[in-house]
């Protein structure tokens, strides 16, 4: 169980949240869609600390952290629970495929090697990586590239997994491996946050679907019942702009 009660964060003089609530059960995917500049992906970095909130509660699991008064050691014990898919893949260039997965496992739940590598093989085959281990980040496509950031998520075993943007940096002719990725990620019952832009898929995989506009909330809900039913005036104005064929339906 997730949840985050009045999250706020605000930089310099703009307020980028304002009071969020949020909750995400066992298994959920819950996607988040909005305008450019909604407070979407600085909603997704403050579940995990990355940002830190000026006010508010984020809950996961049985370790909650106050942020107005953070305590490091319950922040350290809240980013165990959760692993970061970024727009950008984040890998470090001097280390293969293999390493790359390998790292977190080793260096952060303090694995062995050996245990590690049979968790990173597993993961990669998952992800149709099993023949790149010991490719180097700047031998692969975009597309392969973001799904060893995937692996590197999952090999954690992590309670949530947050995508941010994950297939906004590839070529469009990329996106659909790694769209293909995620649902079987979300077809195996692993719970997600995701940040995107695709809303086709968003329709697709999401057991949620939450739109953000101006750091709010303004309305979630199953994804059939809002994409073809939105009860806010701001959410039609949205989906008429992303969706060209979108037409409401009474």
């Amino acid at each position: 169980m997730i949840r985050l009660t009045n999250i706020r964060k605000t930089f310099g003089a703009s307020e980028v949240l304002k009071g969020i609530d949020l909750a995400v059960g066992k298994g959920d995917v819950v996607v988040i869609v909005g305008p450019s500049g909604s407070g979407k992906t600085t909603l997704l970095r403050c579940i995990n600390f990355l940002e830190r909130p000026d006010d508010g509660e984020v809950l996961i699991g049985d370790r909650s952290v106050n942020c107005r008064q953070p305590a490091k050691k319950d922040v350290l014990a809240l980013r165990r629970k959760t692993a970061m898919v970024f727009q950008h893949y984040n890998l470090f260039k001097h280390k293969t495929v293999l390493e790359n997965v390998m790292e977190g496992l080793v260096v952060v739940q303090k694995r062995s090697k050996d245990e590690a590598r049979r968790i990173s093989l597993q993961v990669l085959e998952k992800v149709g990586l099993s023949g790149k281990l010991d490719d180097y980040p700047s031998r692969l496509s975009g597309g392969q590239q973001q799904r060893v950031g995937i692996a590197r998520a999952l090999a954690l075993n992590p309670e949530v997994i947050l995508l941010d943007e994950p297939t906004s940096a590839l070529d469009p002719e990329l996106v659909w491996e790694v769209l293909e990725v995620i649902r079987t990620i979300a077809r195996d019952g692993a719970t997600m946050i995701v940040v995107t832009h695709e809303m086709s898929f968003a329709r697709e995989i999401a057991s949620r679907v939450v739109f953000m506009d101006e750091g709010r909330i303004v309305e979630q809900g199953d994804p059939d019942e809002l994409f073809v039913r939105p009860k806010e005036e701001r959410t039609r104005q949205f989906l008429k702009r992303f969706m060209p064929d979108w037409s409401y339906v009474i």
